[in-house]
C-alpha cells in the first residue's frame, strides 16, 4: 500500500559566464562526477538528475517551472559551484513550488596550497557563492533546507537523504485522503479541527462516510476469501485461544478478516490512504475493527481512532517519510511514576501498529467495554526499543500547532498477563516532569504518531515547508 510512484530530485548548479567557457566546462564536469558518485553511493533513497547549468535568469526560471510540473520531481537541490549572482535566481525561486535544498559544499575537500592560483579560486568559490545565494533565499523567505559539508562525507549524505524523505512526504501530503467512518467521539475536544484549513495548508482531503457505507463492502466479502486470508493469519501469528471454545474464537477472528477485506476494498475504491473509526459508530458491524485496522496500518495506511482525522493524516505522512518502518499511531495511556523509572505506557483499545512489534504478534480475542458489540480480535505484542520522536497536532481555532517530543522507547521487562492489547513504553525528554508538563502546557493531544526512524529535524523541516507552528520538547 505504501506505493508513491517514481520520485527523483533535480540537481541545479549555479555559476555564470563571467569566468569564461573553459571554467563552465570544468563546472559541468565536476557536477557530473558529483551526481554520478552520489547516485552510486547507495546512501540516497532517491536518484538525483543533473540539469543544465544555471548561468542565466532565463535558464533558472525555466528549470524551476519545469520542476513544478513534473510529478516525479520531488524537489530541487542547488549547488553554488562558483559565484552565481542572486538576482538571476529571484524569479525562478519565487515560482518554485517544490522543496528546495541548498547543498553548501565544494568539489574539492582541501585547499591545494602548493598549486592554488586565481584560476582555481575563481572555479572553486562555493564559499563566495553560498553567501550570495543564501541571502536571496532568506530575503524571499524561502523555507529551504541548508546542508553544509563535503559532499563525499557520510554525514552530509545522510542529511541529504533524510531531507529527501521529508520532501517526498511533503509532496505526498497533497495526495493524503482520509476516510472517516462516523464522526469524532462525542464530547472530545482535541480530535476536532478545521478540515478546510487542513486541506489549504497541508493538502489533506478528509471525507465523511456513514458506517453503513462500509458495512455494504464488508457484507459482500465471500466465505472463500475469508478462509483464504484466515489461513494466511495462521502462518504469520500465534493463536491464543484463551478460555474460548475454538470454533467461537475462530468465528470472532474471521469477523475481523472479513472487515479487513471490506475495509481494504472500500479504501482502494476511493483512493483513500488513511482512515478513522469510532466505537460510537458501529451500526451493522459485528465488532469494532481491531486486528483488521492493525493489518492495514502494517501495510502503510494512516489511522487514528475516535474520528481523529488529523492524527490519521500525520500517521500516513510519517509512514511515507519513514518508508513505513517503526512508525505508527499511538495513545498516551498510563504513567509509571516510580522514582527513577518514570515513563508512559502507550497503547490503545486495540489498534496498535504492528510496525512497532519487537516480538511475534499473537491473535487474542477479548471483551471490549466500548462499542457494545461482540468480543473483538486484535494483535498483541510488545513494542521495540530505540530513540525516536512522538508527534501530535492540535487545532487552536486560529492556527494548527505541531508538538514534537523526543523519546527513548524501551522493551518492557515485566509481563502483563491480563493486558489484552499491545503495549509500547517510552521515557520522554528532557525528563519526565519537564517533558509531560511542556506537552500539557502546549495543548498536546493524547493521540500521537511515534517513529523510531525519524528525527526531530525531519519533522521540523516538514513543518517549515508548510508554514506550521511547531514546538520541540527535548
Amino acid at each position: 500500500m505504501l506505493t508513491i510512484g517514481k520520485k527523483e530530485f533535480w540537481f541545479v548548479v549555479g555559476s555564470q559566464h563571467l569566468y569564461g567557457e573553459e571554467t563552465l566546462l570544468e563546472v559541468k564536469k565536476h557536477a557530473e562526477i558529483l551526481v554520478t558518485e552520489l547516485n552510486e553511493s547507495g546512501k540516497l533513497p532517491y536518484p538525483i538528475v543533473l540539469q543544465e547549468l544555471a548561468v542565466t535568469a532565463d535558464k533558472i526560471t525555466r528549470v524551476m517551472k519545469e520542476a513544478n510540473y513534473h510529478d516525479e520531481v520531488a524537489g530541487v537541490i542547488t549547488w553554488m559551484h562558483t559565484f552565481s549572482p542572486a538576482k538571476m535566481w529571484i524569479r525562478g525561486t519565487k515560482l518554485l513550488q517544490k522543496p528546495l535544498l541548498h547543498l553548501a559544499t565544494q568539489f574539492n575537500e582541501s585547499i591545494p596550497w602548493e598549486t592554488i592560483d586565481m584560476d582555481f579560486m575563481n572555479l572553486n568559490q562555493s564559499a563566495h557563492g553560498d553567501r550570495e545565494y543564501g541571502f536571496i533565499n532568506a530575503r524571499l523567505k524561502k523555507q529551504n533546507k541548508i546542508v553544509v559539508g563535503y559532499w563525499k562525507n557520510s554525514k552530509v549524505q545522510k542529511q541529504v537523504a533524510e531531507w529527501m524523505d521529508v520532501a517526498v512526504a511533503y509532496n505526498e501530503s497533497f495526495n493524503i485522503k482520509v476516510a472517516r467512518f462516523g464522526d469524532n467521539m462525542r464530547n472530545v475536544a482535541v480530535t476536532e479541527g478545521d478540515k478546510v484549513e487542513a486541506q489549504i495548508q497541508f493538502g489533506w482531503t478528509v471525507d465523511y462516510f456513514g458506517i453503513g457505507d462500509l458495512v455494504q463492502y464488508v457484507d459482500a466479502v465471500k466465505e472463500t476469501e475469508i478462509e483464504e486470508l484466515f489461513n494466511e493469519y495462521k502462518t504469520l501469528y500465534d493463536f491464543d485461544y484463551g478460555s474460548y471454545d475454538h470454533q467461537v474464537w475462530e468465528d470472532h477472528v474471521k469477523a475481523q478478516v472479513k472487515q479487513e477485506i471490506g475495509l481494504r476494498r472500500f479504501l482502494e475504491a476511493g483512493n483513500y490512504n488513511a482512515f478513522t473509526t469510532n466505537f460510537e459508530d458501529l451500526y451493522g458491524m459485528q465488532q469494532l475493527p481491531g486486528l483488521s485496522v492493525q493489518r492495514l496500518m502494517a501495510d502503510g495506511y494512516g489511522f487514528a481512532g475516535e474520528g481523529d482525522w488529523k492524527t490519521a493524516a500525520i500517521d500516513r505522512l510519517m509512514k511515507v517519510m519513514a518508508h513505513n518502518e517503526n512508525t505508527g499511531f499511538m495513545e498516551d495511556y498510563t504513567y509509571e511514576l516510580a522514582e527513577g523509572k518514570e515513563s508512559i505506557l502507550q497503547s490503545h483499545m486495540m489498534e496498535v501498529d504492528p510496525a512497532l512489534a519487537t516480538n511475534k504478534p499473537k491473535v487474542v480475542v477479548s471483551p471490549l467495554s466500548m462499542g457494545n458489540r461482540e468480543d473483538p480480535a486484535r494483535l498483541v505484542f510488545d513494542g521495540k526499543s530505540g530513540e525516536g520522536v512522538v508527534v501530535t497536532m492540535s487545532d487552536f481555532g486560529t492556527h494548527f500547532k505541531l508538538l514534537i517530543n523526543e523519546v527513548s522507547a524501551f522493551e518492557p521487562e515485566e509481563k502483563a498477563p491480563h493486558l489484552p492489547v499491545a503495549r509500547v513504553l517510552w521515557k520522554v525528554k528532557p525528563n519526565f516532569t519537564e517533558g509531560v508538563q511542556s506537552w500539557i502546557e502546549n495543548g498536546g493531544g493524547h493521540h500521537t504518531v511515534v517513529s523510531l526512524n525519524l528525527t526531530t529535524d525531519q519533522i521540523a523541516t516538514w513543518a517549515k515547508m508548510v508554514e506550521l507552528d511547531y514546538v520541540v520538547i527535548k
